[in-house]
């Protein structure tokens, strides 16, 4: 018997550990777009520097707590999916256990085994564990392994406001002669590197994702820009 006391948690999965960074991405490219908005709005309709510190601040403050909000209620839910799934898995092996072993035979053909084989490694493996089992072929899941939403809502909180720091730093320390370049291009170097980031978290094209991400960035800049000069 497994003494609960001693006993370690198993490693993170790839799954999991790829959900904590991609909400850490989607934090940090939230608060590089919304602090540089903020600032710009800001920055053209007045020239006081503290005005402008204060509202980027705020702005980052508030970005990185409601992205962490998001993450915790949108994992909660996954993470409730998930074991609500594996609840009703369980309940069928009790009362259907041949379909579920019929599932588990159906998914090794599905890959191009044999029915022979299919059917000796579907009896192995459900002898061995069979929830597991059922759920890793259903569902992709692993089992005990669920998605955690406090993972998801700090690493997204952190990457906002770390994000947020480089258009807010760039526009209340650099001298006036290179506020707005220098913070143009601590952005657009900043939205390229999430670009890359989340192509190669996503499996998407690299130059797709980083074009995208720069273009949308330098849009953002614009549109607060001239709701700055409005104002």
């Amino acid at each position: 018997m497994i003494n609960r006391k001693t006993a370690k948690k198993a490693p993170a999965t790839m799954q999991e550990r790829s959900n904590t960074l991609r909400a850490g991405v989607l934090g940090s490219n939230d608060g590089i777009l919304t602090v540089v908005g903020v600032l710009f709005s800001v920055a053209v309709a007045t020239t006081n520097e503290f005005t402008i510190f204060i509202a980027g601040l705020a702005d980052l403050l508030a970005c990185a707590f409601s992205m962490a909000s998001g993450e915790y209620a949108s994992v909660s839910s996954q993470k409730d999916t998930e074991k609500a799934v594996v609840a009703k898995e369980a309940e069928l092996l009790k009362s259907d256990y041949e379909g579920e072993v019929s599932a588990v035979v159906a998914f090794y053909r599905e890959k191009g085994v044999s029915e022979e084989t299919s059917e000796a490694i579907a009896t192995d493996l459900m002898a061995q564990n069979a929830l597991a089992t059922v759920v890793r072929v259903k569902y992709d899941l692993v089992l005990n392994h669920y998605m955690s939403p406090w993972n998801a809502a700090f690493s997204s909180m952190a990457a906002a406001a770390a994000g947020g720091l480089f258009p807010l730093l760039a526009m209340t320390l650099l001298p006036n002669a290179f506020k707005w370049p220098g913070t143009i291009l601590a952005v657009s170097l900043s939205v390229t590197l999430t670009g890359f980031l989340s192509a190669k978290l996503g499996n998407g094209l690299v130059k797709n994702a980083v074009i995208r991400n720069v273009i949308v960035g330098i849009v953002t800049m614009a549109i607060h820009y001239y709701v700055g000069l409005a104002l």
